[in-house]
This record gives C-alpha cells, sequence and structure tokens, in this order.
C-alpha cells in the first residue's frame, strides 16, 4: 500500500467515523490541545473528560493558569495521577507568559523545549490546533504502525521506534493534517485496540501484516516485565482534639510530588519509636491511638503497603504550631491530595458521620 493510500483511506474512515465532540476538539486553541494532550498521557479518554472540563472551567487561559497558584491546580489534578504533568503544566504556563509575552510558540522546537512535552506532543499541538505538518508518534499510532508493519520489538526501545517514526514520518500526507493526526488516534483507541482488535471494520487491514500473518495477539511487542518490588510506610493519622488532621506537604520530586498527604514513617517502627518519630520529625507530641486497616497502592516501579496508624495529638513542641509544610484539614478543604489518600480520609470522615 503506497503513503498516498494509506493516508486516504485512513482519512476516509475517519470523516464517517472518527471522533469530533471530544471537548478538546471544540474552538481548538494551542492552549486547548495542550492541556489535553498532556491529560492523555497515561490516561484513557473516558477518564480525561471530566477532568479536562473541570480544569478548563476554572482555568479558561494560559494566562489563568499561569497566575494561579500550585496547590490549586493540583487541586484539580488530584486522582489523574502523574502528577509532574500538572506541575510541569503549570511551570510551562509561566515559562509561555514570561518568555514568549503569554503567546504559545508555534515552531516544533520551541513547543518541544518546553516542561514535559516531547517530540510527539509538540506534533499533537501542531498539528491538531493550528493543522500544521507534524507527524506524532502516540501509543496509539506505535501500535498501528508496529502490527501494520509487522515490527517487532518493544516500541519503547530506540531502534524501535526510530523505525515507527520513519513510518509515521512518510504516511503524514500533504494536507489535512488535524484530521489526520486525529484519525490515526481514533484507530488506534476505537479499531486497533491493544487486546481486542475489530481488524474486520479497519481501512488499513488488506495490508496489514500483523492481521494477514495472524500476529495480531503478539504485536505491538509487549514492553519486557519486571518484578515490582513491594515497600511498606507508616501512614501517620493524627488528629487534634477538634478531629481535624495533620496534612504535610510532600516535597517537589518524586511521588505525589508538591501534593498535601498525611505524614509517613519508616515501617517497621514501634508504638514508642512512632511517637519519638512525631517528636523528632514533625515536633509534635503524640500518643499511639490505634492500628487500622493497610492499603496498597501501585506505583510503574514498585508497589506502596500503608499502614495507617492513629495518634492523638497532645500538643506542638516549642518552635512552631502549624509550619509552611503543615497544616491542620479543616473542613473540606480544596487541596490537592493523592486519590488514595483523599479516599482514606474521607472514609474516616464518613465514618465520624455513622
Amino acid at each position: 500500500m503506497s503513503p498516498i493510500h494509506f493516508s486516504q483511506s485512513v482519512l476516509e474512515w475517519f470523516d464517517v467515523n472518527g471522533r469530533k465532540n471530544l471537548p478538546w476538539q471544540i474552538n481548538k486553541s494551542p492552549y486547548r490541545v495542550w492541556v489535553s494532550e498532556i491529560m492523555l498521557q497515561q490516561t484513557q479518554v473516558t477518564t480525561v473528560i471530566g477532568y479536562y472540563t473541570r480544569f478548563m472551567a476554572r482555568f479558561t487561559s494560559l494566562e489563568e493558569l499561569a497566575d494561579a497558584d500550585e496547590d490549586e491546580v493540583l487541586s484539580y489534578w488530584a486522582g489523574l495521577g502523574y502528577y509532574a504533568r500538572a506541575r510541569n503544566l503549570h511551570k510551562t504556563a509561566k515559562l509561555i507568559t514570561s518568555e514568549y509575552r503569554g503567546q504559545f510558540p508555534t515552531t516544533h522546537s520551541e513547543i518541544e523545549s518546553l516542561p514535559g512535552i516531547g517530540r510527539s506532543t509538540a506534533g499533537a499541538i501542531l498539528s491538531l490546533s493550528l493543522n500544521t505538518r507534524s507527524p506524532i508518534l502516540d501509543g496509539n499510532v506505535k501500535r498501528v504502525l508496529a502490527r501494520f508493519h509487522g515490527i517487532e520489538g518493544w516500541t519503547g526501545h530506540p531502534s524501535t521506534a526510530k523505525e515507527l517514526w520513519y513510518w509515521a514520518e512518510l504516511y503524514t500526507p500533504e494536507n489535512r493534517f488535524s484530521d489526520y493526526t486525529q484519525a490515526m488516534m481514533d484507530l488506534g483507541a476505537t479499531l486497533c485496540t491493544r487486546s481486542k482488535p475489530d481488524c474486520l471494520k479497519c481501512p488499513v487491514s488488506s495490508s496489514c501484516r500483523a492481521y494477514t500473518e495472524n500476529l495480531t495477539k503478539v504485536l505491538p511487542t509487549p514492553k519486557p516485565k519486571k518484578t515490582l518490588p513491594v515497600k511498606h510506610r507508616w501512614l501517620l493519622h493524627i488528629e487534634n482534639e477538634k478531629g481535624e488532621m495533620l496534612l504535610e506537604k510532600r516535597p517537589p520530586s518524586g511521588i505525589w510530588g508538591s501534593l498535601w498527604s498525611l505524614p509517613e514513617a519508616p515501617y517497621p517502627l514501634d508504638d514508642n519509636q512512632l511517637e519519638h518519630y512525631c517528636r523528632e520529625h514533625l515536633s509534635l507530641e503524640c500518643t499511639v491511638n490505634a492500628h487500622e486497616a493497610s492499603f496498597k497502592h501501585t506505583f510503574s516501579h514498585y508497589h506502596l503497603i500503608l499502614h495507617p496508624i492513629k495518634l492523638n495529638y497532645i500538643s506542638s513542641l516549642p518552635f512552631v504550631k502549624e509550619s509552611a509544610g503543615t497544616i491542620w484539614l479543616k473542613g473540606n478543604h480544596e487541596l490537592g491530595l493523592p486519590a488514595p489518600i483523599r479516599i482514606y480520609i474521607d472514609t474516616i470522615k464518613d465514618e465520624k458521620r455513622i
């Protein structure tokens, strides 16, 4: 199949079957497309739609996002995961405001140089919002091209990615750039899916090696699996006399960066050691009240098992009542909380109401 025939077939399929009413496809602009592309990294469209709608209702422009407090930005991202994406959005909005006078850059090199934006995302922003010829290679497109050409090897490997980029460049047509980019995304998301591809409806299946050679179950080659390590941490549920819980702001780097969470402590420590930990690291005098049910949260690189333990607050040690890094959760503050921590806190609140 020639490159022209390939792109024409995909575009003809898109004209009838493509998605054209997603929130970021309405009133398209580099800002709106950029936010959607960052949210869609590692996240399904169905999950993103609600977050995107709320986010854009609050941060209607790049300037509003740049002027916002980081905590508020993170609060609108909470539950979406991969929080470095939100921090980079905020950082990039400030950078565009200061270095580009608030105007989103329009060259691939400039966009790709911004925090959190890679080659494919830069191409998607240009092609989808400005109809500029700029190939993309997101997860959906990788899957389509790897199957179509029978390319073996994990798509994240440099040599495999290089070959896929060659085909992505070759097939991108000389017109209808925005439609073609969306069409390739839609083809991978709706027909050429990971587990149950609907090859009979695919516009290019007659020339697809994976289909004709019965390789759809083995291509693309999965990422090599590795056993995830398991880590344990105490989760310190510290309450004061008003029933307010202590929250601690996490460091900018690492898991749940810059979000508010319950303090953690090394595991295992016994009750006396935990009380000592609170004095040394939180400057709080506390006593252990009760051990609560543990729960697991899985990250891309390890399993984290959290062991909540309730401690009663007695008093602050001399220097602070409340520092810049800790607060007492009063009512329903709109803070950026990791999803499993928010669920835990909400469960505690619901139990108190019973």
